[in-house]
């Protein structure tokens, strides 16, 4: 890079005396005496060149380089990563049968084009989970507590999404679309640890991983699976492999009574041998998939994991989350532990709050979660502190929505797979599909 010019200023006094001299005296004496007064203004010149020489300029600041791949943990916001918001496409897989011919529809394709915002947001969220979970898979480790993990998923959302949530509202632009579920082995769903959590993942557990990102209120939900004792490999490919069968099955005008036949066919091939016996796998019969509304988790359709007479059908432009459990206990669960899930509810009826407790947490609700879910370690990080008794009135009113953990009988192992899926205009769309599930 080129030096800039040193200043006109600097330049000037350094300058040598340009004056004529006297003309010449006619003895030897005056010359000499000539020659030692140049010699004088000859040597006074030199220090001046010295110190010009000497003088160093200064070199303008190199410009950083943007960043070209995340680092680890993840702190480098996607957005930086992938320039003018063209992130990677999910995975897209065409329709069959009678809606083949929408890959081609022009009315169709024009209709996709009308939705960029949508898919850009939606596409910004699912690289964000990608990466963070593709991160969380090869730092999670027996021996860490289940509060480091919870936090260390959530941290690196954040960073990626560039929105800390700790500003009113700044939650709601984007980040966690619903707190890290990280349920163990009989708890299939809704665990995250509350302060004061000190339990630590050990060697032979298996643990579901659940959680959602978003941008401008548009969820991705995935969900994985961790376990360190190969034995429980043949649970995790069945609940993998069921979830892609739903995914296949999946489609415009499809029923989900269907999907549930295909995903149970598929769960319940598989065995799992634990402790010298064998066990088959079962598809958690009172868990579902479901479609995911703006900024809201669960919308009004079900997609069962078990065979059903459930003939409501798919739409165009719904986004579903295909998820499925299998189980080697009962393949059913119920509520039981506490609580640390809650969401506001959209459709909840005007209360007349009298706690003054209440009144002020539902404000904070609603100006940092709105109708996303949260839990109380989110509730914690915006310096709220002593609000059980509001959160447990406004739950008790129907303000609030509380989500207690999901399990199964004791000493059995869940697993989880999940992933969201758009069913776009021309093609379907696995927004979260990634090289690691």
């Amino acid at each position: 890079m080129a030096a800039q010019a040193a200043p006109a200023e600097e330049l000037s006094k350094l300058s040598v005396d340009e004056t004529k001299p006297a003309p010449a005296a006619a003895n030897g004496n005056d010359s000499d005496a000539e020659s030692g007064d140049e010699e004088a203004e000859e040597g006074a010149a030199a220090p001046a060149a010295g110190a010009a020489k000497k003088k160093k300029k200064r070199k303008p600041k190199k410009k950083k380089k943007a960043p070209t791949s995340q680092s680890e943990p993840p702190r480098v916001l996607v957005s930086q990563l992938f320039p003018n918001n063209q992130y990677p496409k999910g995975e897209e897989v065409e329709y069959v049968n009678d809606n083949l011919n929408r890959v081609t529809n022009e009315e169709k394709r024009h209709l996709d084009n009308l939705n960029q915002e949508f898919l850009t947001d939606y596409r910004h969220a699912a690289e964000v989970h990608r990466q963070v979970r593709q991160w969380a898979q090869k730092s999670i480790k027996p021996g860490q507590t289940l509060t480091e993990i919870a936090e260390n998923i959530e941290d690196s959302v954040r960073a990626l999404t560039g929105h800390s949530g700790l500003e009113e509202g700044d939650a709601l632009i984007a980040g966690m679309g619903f707190p890290t579920g990280l349920s163990i082995n009989h708890c299939a769903a809704h665990y995250t640890p509350n302060a004061g959590n000190k339990m630590v993942l050990q060697e032979d557990d298996v643990m579901k991983v659940d959680f959602g990102v978003h941008v401008n209120g548009r969820i991705v939900d995935s969900a994985f699976t961790v376990a360190f004792n190969p034995r429980y490999d043949p649970l995790l490919e069945a609940v993998k492999a069921a979830t892609n069968a739903g995914i296949k099955e999946a489609g415009i005008d499809v029923r989900v009574g269907d999907i549930g036949a295909a995903i149970q066919e598929v769960m319940e091939s598989y065995e799992v041998e634990i402790n010298g016996q064998m066990l088959p796998v079962k598809s958690i019969r009172n868990l579902n998939g479901h479609t995911i509304n703006h900024y809201s988790i669960h919308g009004t359709k079900s997609v069962p994991i078990v065979k059903s007479n459930d003939q409501t059908k798919m739409e165009e432009g719904d986004v579903f989350a295909i998820e499925t459990f299998g189980s080697t206990g009962n393949g059913y669960v119920h509520e039981e532990g506490e609580v640390s899930h809650y969401a506001k509810r959209g459709d909840a009826a005007k209360v007349d709050l009298r706690l003054s407790s209440a009144k002020s947490l539902l404000n904070v609700i609603t100006k940092n979660f709105g109708t996303l879910p949260f839990c109380r370690r989110y509730i914690d990080r915006l310096g709220q502190d002593k609000y059980l008794l509001g959160l447990n009135n406004l739950v008790s009113q129907g303000i609030v929505e509380a989500y207690p953990p999901l399990v199964d009988k004791k000493g059995s192992y869940t697993a989880q797979y999940e992933h969201t899926i758009l069913l776009r205009p021309t093609v379907k769309e696995v927004i979260s599909r990634g090289d690691d599930f």
